[in-house]
């Protein structure tokens, strides 16, 4: 809830033990969420900014953003993420890695340039949590300053089950009729289906963006169809057609009738002047 600032043990227990979210995004047919998220976020962040990394991992995306030529502050409600980042960030200059809640920045007001929160809407599970998270980076960005977030959308489940074959799979078809019913994800005990989480559906995401004060939304979808046609995986792998597919997917990146249909959105505001 959002008077309780504390990370829900099962997230962390995820995300700390099971599972390693850099080299997901390093690998395979992943890395389309990767270089597309960069590619979305590089059309808004001109460098130098002085950018917050809200639930920024071990850094991958601070990486990046620092051989562009920002300066990025991490924060992230794991203990281990924070390690890992300064571990390997630390020594870089203008970085800087601390833990914190989306919810409750200790940042002054009007510090930053740009916020991103690529993971925080995942995991928050009520909506006034989400909204208050979205308030507080706009909160600490400069008026006129960027904010980008996030989201998994409403049909990931239903789509990654057809993938795997998992759709036959009575105890996981129940997660997906609950994720298509209200988008509250659950993983059943014992089993390895995510954690808990919140997909969004894409209206949903654009009216709590708007609740939490952000102007001149830009929601785009980040992989779009590739997100589901693992058939492409070998394709992508190939520069040439990589390119090709890359030019599709932003193509009909802001198309709303297919706003749904890959894993992950994401939305671009604006702080009011």
């Amino acid at each position: 809830m959002a008077d309780d600032p504390r990370i829900d043990p099962a997230i962390e227990r995820y995300y700390a033990q099971d599972w390693d979210e850099d080299a997901r995004l390093r690998s395979g047919l992943n890395t389309v969420e990767f270089v597309r998220t960069q590619e979305i976020l590089r059309r808004y962040l001109d460098p130098p900014m002085r950018v917050l990394d809200v639930g920024g991992g071990s850094g991958i995306h601070a990486e990046w953003l620092l051989s562009d030529g920002h300066e990025v502050d991490l924060v992230d409600p794991i203990p281990l993420h924070v390690e890992q980042a300064s571990a390997a960030l630390g020594d870089h200059p203008g970085f800087s890695a601390s833990t914190g809640d989306a919810r409750r920045l200790a940042s002054d007001a009007d510090r930053y340039d740009a916020a991103l929160l690529m993971g925080p809407l995942y995991h928050l599970t009520d909506r006034t949590d989400r909204v208050l998270a979205i308030s507080e980076a706009v909160r600490v960005v400069k008026p006129g300053g960027v904010v980008a977030v996030a989201a998994i959308t409403r049909f990931a489940s239903l789509f990654a089950g057809l993938e795997a074959d998992e759709i036959y799979v009575d105890e996981f078809r129940a997660v997906v009729d609950r994720d298509l019913i209200d988008g509250q994800h659950r993983n059943p005990d014992g089993k390895d289906y995510f954690t808990t989480a919140f997909f969004h559906h894409p209206d949903e995401l654009i009216a709590e963006a708007t609740e939490a004060g952000l102007s001149d939304l830009d929601l785009l979808a980040v992989e779009g169809p590739l997100g589901a046609s693992p058939q492409v995986a070998e394709a992508w792998e190939d520069p040439t057609r990589r390119q090709v597919l890359l030019d599709l997917i932003r193509r009909v990146e802001r198309e709303p009738t297919l706003m749904g249909i890959g894993p992950h959105l994401l939305l671009i505001g604006r702080v009011p002047d």
